[in-house]
């Protein structure tokens, strides 16, 4: 089992694969709220991002990543992008994360309904029966938004990864499982239905 890039449309947002050509409104996007400032995260800067764009472009064609940009839908203004990663097809299972949205858009659904098609994507397309998180222990923002979603935590790796300030990051992991995702779904449509 494979994935290909493809289009995914919601009434907020649209997922579009992402090309060289979105370079311009990722970095229009980061500069909102100026998202690679906050260390817990992964938000290259724009002078990095052209360099960041190359990278998950190399991770999809090697299989690791298959990276969306966030479009918003009354407006075609790119928000930010997420990403399926990660993928173990025996089981099957994909993570999704790399997720970084412009700051005026917290808490407008946007990232609610980018979910949403994500998880409909991998458990009624590519026939998943697990859908993992990760974020950082630090990143109190992510992980509430995470659980927001539905998902359960797993547990804590500690000591995981350096971050790129050279701190030692503790990774919690949440998943939603295949038996799960109809009330996650549910769930989720309740909350994009109200925007």
């Amino acid at each position: 089992m494979t994935w290909t890039p493809v289009t995914l449309r919601g009434r907020l947002v649209r997922l579009e694969p992402l090309i060289r050509e979105h370079l311009d409104g990722l970095i229009e996007a980061t500069e909102d709220g100026r998202m690679w400032e906050r260390w817990y995260t992964s938000v290259a800067d724009p002078g990095g991002m052209a360099a960041a764009v190359e990278k998950w472009l190399t991770w999809q064609d090697e299989g690791f990543m298959l990276p969306f940009v966030t479009v918003r839908q009354a407006d075609d203004a790119v928000l930010g992008m997420t990403t399926f990663y990660d993928p173990q097809w025996g089981v099957p299972r994909v993570s999704v994360g790399h997720t970084w949205n412009r700051a005026s858009t917290h808490g407008t659904g946007t990232n609610a309904e980018s979910k949403l098609l994500l998880m409909t994507h991998a458990f009624e397309e590519l026939g998943c029966r697990c859908v993992r998180y990760e974020t950082s222990w630090a990143n109190q923002q992510s992980r509430t938004a995470i659980e927001r979603l539905g998902a359960r935590l797993d547990g804590v790796l500690r000591a995981d990864r350096l971050e790129r300030n050279g701190v030692l990051r503790d990774t919690v992991v949440y998943s939603v499982l295949e038996h799960e995702w109809p009330s996650v779904k549910a769930g989720l449509e309740a909350r994009v239905a109200r925007r």
